[in-house]
């Protein structure tokens, strides 16, 4: 949480995401939840706690400085940093907090060697290999090297070699998510060779409900966690059914007035009544991470029924049209993220109109001020 300065409340409903949990240990064997940026908005402590008591033993955050907190929290658990150490500070934490960063280069090894010797304690890491992403990791063809390089080593170990899907969750692009998996046994394979008992990583949460060839010894759901359809969309939909949203955010109406005919609303007059309309002012806007980009796109929840935003989202205030919800008073309770019954509005509707995705939604709407409900 960041934002401290407004009447925007999100709900975190912890049972979801467990039995999302739940769910996911019933297509995976060894499920790792992925609770990095604090738990994609939805708390990382909090988060981590209700997980462990789930019965998850490991889990990923991505800083070092997050893993930190992380084993503070849950002690019991092994914790993995996806983005390893970047930060000389880094290689301190990873030490005293007995974190299993991911490493993609030879400067990365080399100074957890340095760490280790001097905090007298053996550090083990997860090696990252680039097989399609073009971003973190040691090449492909480099693995004979990687283990030449731990062979000098006296204080780091590798327990885990690690890669990331690009394609995962699009069906058009199967091919290149098969080319990946292609790349990634051919990794394990060479340092299996090579002596390094290391286990594979791979999965993400598309993965686990399509690829089940990318599964290896463990697995990283992330999205699928917080009740975010990887298929959503596409002809696999169905395999990520039986997901819940663990996210509800809401704020509230601070005035409600009726217009003419002809009458503009919010800044730019860029929406005009053609008929006298009833409206309503909503306490959010995009310093409260509700995106300018939602204006006259997005729609809301009031008293279980949808209604239109109108016009530009200003910094923290939305008008939308109260026609259907004539009840509607200053003060009613308007969601702009789930709600209740058949109408709520799900985090796909919610990218789709932004022109974003899911995990975006969370990660922003998260930072207002939660509440855990059940």
């Amino acid at each position: 949480m960041s934002i401290w300065y407004n009447h925007v409340r999100t709900r975190i409903r912890m049972g979801a995401i467990v039995d999302n949990f739940t769910l996911i240990r019933g297509r995976a064997a060894n499920p790792a939840p992925v609770i990095k940026s604090d738990a994609y908005g939805h708390g990382l402590r909090e988060t981590a706690r209700a997980l462990f008591a789930a019965g998850a033993r490991t889990m990923a955050a991505g800083t070092v400085g997050e893993a930190a907190v992380l084993k503070e929290t849950t002690p019991g658990a092994e914790v993995i940093s996806l983005l390893g150490p970047i930060d000389a500070a880094d290689y301190g934490l990873v030490c005293e907090h007995d974190i299993i960063p991911f490493a993609g280069s030879s400067e990365q090894l080399l100074l957890l060697e340095e760490a280790a010797s001097r905090a007298g304690v053996p550090v083990r890491v997860a090696l990252k290999f680039d097989t399609g992403m073009s971003r973190l990791g040691f090449g492909a063809d480099e693995a004979g090297g990687v283990a030449d390089l731990l062979e000098g080593l006296g204080n780091v170990r590798a327990v885990m070699a690690a890669s990331h899907l690009a394609t995962a969750d699009d069906p058009d692009q199967d091919g290149y998510a098969q080319e990946q998996a292609g790349r990634f046994e051919g990794i394990l394979h060479a340092l299996h060779a090579r002596g390094l008992d290391v286990q594979g990583s791979l999965a993400n949460s598309a993965a686990i409900f399509g690829h089940p060839r990318t599964h290896h010894g463990l697995q990283r759901p992330g999205i699928a966690l917080y009740g975010g359809n990887p298929f959503h969309g596409t002809g696999l939909a169905h395999l990520g059914q039986g997901l819940k949203q663990g996210m509800d955010v809401a704020s509230r109406l601070v005035q409600v007035r009726t217009i003419p005919a002809g009458r503009t609303v919010s800044y730019g007059r860029t929406f005009t009544a053609t008929q006298e309309t009833r409206v309503g002012i909503v306490a959010v806007g995009y310093a409260d991470n509700y995106s300018r980009g939602l204006s006259s796109r997005a729609q809301m929840l009031v008293h279980g029924r949808r209604v239109d935003v109108l016009g530009r989202v200003c910094m923290q205030l939305t008008a939308v049209d109260l026609g259907p919800v004539p009840e509607a008073a200053v003060g009613d309770e308007v969601f702009v993220l789930g709600g209740p019954g058949g109408n709520a509005i799900s985090a796909d509707e919610l990218a789709a109109w932004w022109g974003t995705i899911t995990y975006e939604v969370f990660c922003l709407l998260g930072q207002n001020p939660r509440e855990y409900v059940e």
